[in-house]
């Protein structure tokens, strides 16, 4: 399916500005750059407060997270949504998904902590899970002197940010701790089958490419006995029963489709209660700039109520 008239929209309008979108990737600097560049000109929502802490991961690292809580009337105490940004495990930061952590933290009712995990090539695989596992255990512990509820705690991410969700909600019940109530994986990598179908059939309007992909992998874990861990690539995982319920959001203008829609199958099969929500004509990596597109805002609506109702 080509995409929707908004998202074409988008990506001309986008194109005019980034020429070499879609184009070969052969640094993290370069790209770094354009997608800065891009979060800067998006609009953002205000929310009732913003605060950015450091807080303790392992080995002595510190990671940054930027707390996040919502305008609007709720019986305190809130739900805490732990979020991961997108970009390939190298890209992104707290600013350039600091819109989406802002529209979560409204449109759910909740706080929402955004992690800014350490990146590729310079921290390799498995440094951004640790980051994302250490960042899960410290919002449980501290949900309460943040006015959140830890009962009501849930993992969300995009792309390499929902592999990172996924992951850190494997090791939560490998590791016994701490309890989820819900993971919302956004255009999740799940695995790293090149020759999918829809690897096979992506092309530049899907923005994300097959020869991007490959090459975030390469810079995240070149190694290819590791891409096999489930930490890595969590449809290779072989139990994943235990796992707190999901909702996974795949477009069909993107090469990881089908990855997504085999672990939401993969977690049905499991046990695990899993809703699944496909949107045609909309591109990989649409969600920092879903105000600007009403098909977007209307699939993250909906998105985002599944997630409100699930932490009610």
């Amino acid at each position: 399916m080509p995409l929707h008239p908004d998202a074409q929209a988008l990506i001309s309008q986008v194109r005019e500005h980034f020429p070499d979108l879609g184009g070969e990737v052969t640094d993290a600097a370069t790209a770094r750059r354009i997608m800065a560049e891009g979060a800067a000109a998006r609009p953002q929502q205000e929310v009732a407060d913003v605060e950015d802490r450091e807080i303790p991961g392992s080995a002595g690292v510190r990671v940054p997270v930027r707390v996040y809580w919502p305008f609007g009337r709720a019986a305190e105490p809130r739900p805490v949504v732990v979020y991961f940004h997108g970009g390939g495990w190298v890209l992104g930061d707290l600013d350039s998904h600091d819109g989406v952590a802002r529209a979560m933290a409204n449109e759910v009712g909740a706080i929402v902590v955004s992690v800014d995990y350490r990146l590729a090539p310079e921290h390799r695989y498995p440094a951004a899970v640790e980051d994302a596992y250490s960042a899960t255990v410290w919002a449980a512990e501290n949900a309460a002197s943040l006015g959140g509820d830890p009962a009501r705690l849930a993992v969300a991410g995009d792309s390499a940010g929902g592999n990172l969700a996924a992951v850190a909600a494997l090791l939560c019940v490998e590791r016994g701790t701490p309890g989820l109530a819900f993971q919302l994986l956004i255009y999740p990598v799940t695995d790293h089958d090149f020759d999918t179908r829809s690897y096979l059939e992506s092309d530049a309007d899907c923005v994300l490419t097959r020869r991007h992909m490959m090459w975030f992998w390469d810079q995240y874990a070149p190694d290819r006995e590791l891409r096999e861990h489930p930490h890595a690539a969590p449809l290779r995982a072989d139990d994943l029963t235990g796992l707190p319920p999901a909702h996974v959001l795949t477009v069909g203008m993107d090469p990881l489709c089908d990855e997504g829609r085999a672990y939401a199958e993969r977690l049905r099969a499991s046990g695990v209660p899993t809703s699944a929500q496909h949107c045609d004509g909309l591109f990989h990596g649409f969600l920092p700039g879903a105000e600007l597109m009403p098909v977007a805002w209307e699939a993250v609506t909906e998105m985002y109520a599944v997630l409100r109702a699930a932490l009610e």
